[in-house]
C-alpha cells in the first residue's frame, strides 16, 4: 500500500540525480506533496514560493523559458483552480515544458472536505490545448508516468492522490502517453486491435459482456467488479486508461467493438473527465452504450476516504450495480 504522492517524491529524487535541469517548485505544501524529498537532496534546485500558486506557475514558465524543466506541485484544487489563468496563458499557450504534478485529487482527500476535493481538475486541464493529462492508478504507474512526462516536450498535468493504494500493475508494466493497458483478461492491446482490423468479432458475437475503462484509484475496484461479475457468468474486460489526454482512441474503439456495454470508472465528476472523453470518442467513431461511474454534478463532503467512496458509489459494488443495470438494457 503506497500513496501515489509518495511514489512521486521518490522518483523525483531519482530523476533529479540523472538530470541537473530538473527544478521543483511547491506552494508551502512540500511535506504533503512529498517534494520535500527533492528539497533535501537538491536544496539549490527547490523553490518554496509560499501560498502563491498563481505566481508559482509564472515562475515555472520563466524557468522553462530559460531551459530548465520545472516540476510544479500543490494540491489539485489549487493547481488547477486557483492558478488556471496562469497555466493557460503563461504555460500552455507558449507550450512551455512545465510538469504540473498535483496531489490530493478526488474524494479520497477525505476530512478536508469539499473545498479541498478536486472533482473538476481533469476537466479543466483536458480543455486546455496541448495539455497532456495523466491519472495513474498506483505507485508503479506513477513513477513510469513521471518518467514519460519528463521525456515529453510540453506541458503535462499529472493527478495524484493522498491515500495509500494497493499495487495494481506488475513491476514490468510500462507507461506510454496516449496508450491504454488491458489488465483483464490477459490480452495484449495490439492483439485486440488487430482482431478488430480483421473484422472480428461479428456484431452478434461479442467477446465481452461489459468493458470497464478506468483511471486512477478506480482501476482496482473495476478489477474487483470484473471478478464479481465473472462469478455470475459475465465476461468482462478491464482497461487502465491513465492517459486521459491524449486518449487511446484506437484501443477504445476496439474495446467497444468487442463489448456489449462500456462502463467508465473515475474518481472525478462524470462531466468533463474520463467518462466524457470516452463518450465523445465513441460517439464520433463507434457508438456503443456507455455508463459512467463517478461523481454526479455535486460537491464532495467531509468524511473518511472510504466513507466518501462508499457514499458516492465509487466502489466495486457500485460498479457492479451500474453494470447490471446497463446489461439489462442492451
Amino acid at each position: 500500500m503506497i500513496a501515489t504522492r509518495d511514489a512521486y517524491g521518490e522518483i523525483l529524487v531519482e530523476l533529479g540525480r540523472e538530470n541537473p535541469n530538473i527544478v521543483v517548485l511547491d506552494a508551502d505544501l512540500s511535506s504533503s506533496t512529498k517534494t520535500e524529498k527533492f528539497a533535501k537532496a537538491f536544496p539549490e534546485r527547490f523553490f518554496n514560493v509560499g501560498i502563491a500558486e498563481a505566481n508559482m506557475m509564472g515562475i515555472a514558465a520563466g524557468l522553462a523559458r530559460s531551459g530548465k524543466i520545472p516540476f510544479v506541485s500543490t494540491f489539485a484544487v489549487f493547481a488547477t483552480g486557483r492558478a488556471y489563468d496562469q497555466i493557460r496563458q503563461s504555460i500552455a499557450y507558449p507550450r512551455f515544458n512545465v510538469k504540473i504534478v498535483a496531489s490530493h485529487g478526488g474524494l479520497s482527500v477525505g476530512p478536508d472536505g469539499a473545498s479541498h476535493q478536486a472533482l473538476e481538475d481533469v476537466a479543466l486541464m483536458r480543455a486546455i490545448p496541448g495539455m497532456v493529462v495523466i491519472v495513474p492508478c498506483d505507485a508503479h504507474e506513477t513513477k513510469e508516468a513521471i518518467k514519460a512526462a519528463l521525456r515529453h516536450d510540453g506541458p503535462v498535468y499529472v493527478r495524484l492522490g493522498r491515500e495509500k493504494v494497493p499495487s495494481v500493475l506488475p513491476d514490468d508494466a510500462t507507461f506510454e502517453i496516449g496508450k491504454g493497458l488491458i489488465l483483464w483478461p490477459d490480452k495484449r492491446r495490439e492483439d485486440l486491435i488487430s482482431s478488430v482490423s480483421r473484422g472480428e468479432p461479428k456484431e452478434s458475437a461479442h467477446l465481452f459482456d461489459v468493458a470497464f475503462v478506468a483511471s486512477g484509484i478506480m482501476v482496482k475496484p473495476a478489477l474487483d467488479a470484473a471478478r464479481i461479475l465473472g462469478q455470475e457468468g459475465k465476461t468482462c474486460l478491464v482497461a487502465d486508461f491513465a492517459s486521459i489526454k491524449p486518449l487511446d482512441e484506437e484501443l477504445l474503439v476496439a474495446i467497444a467493438k468487442n463489448s456489449r456495454l462500456v462502463v467508465t470508472c473515475e474518481e472525478h465528476s462524470i462531466i468533463g473527465g474520463l467518462g466524457s472523453a470516452v463518450c465523445e470518442t465513441l460517439a464520433e467513431n463507434y457508438p456503443r452504450p456507455v455508463l459512467r461511474v463517478g461523481v454526479r454534478d455535486e460537491f464532495g463532503q467531509s468524511g473518511s476516504a472510504q466513507e466518501l467512496l462508499d457514499a458516492y458509489g465509487l466502489t466495486a459494488e457500485g460498479i457492479v450495480e451500474t453494470a447490471r443495470k446497463g446489461l439489462s438494457k442492451v
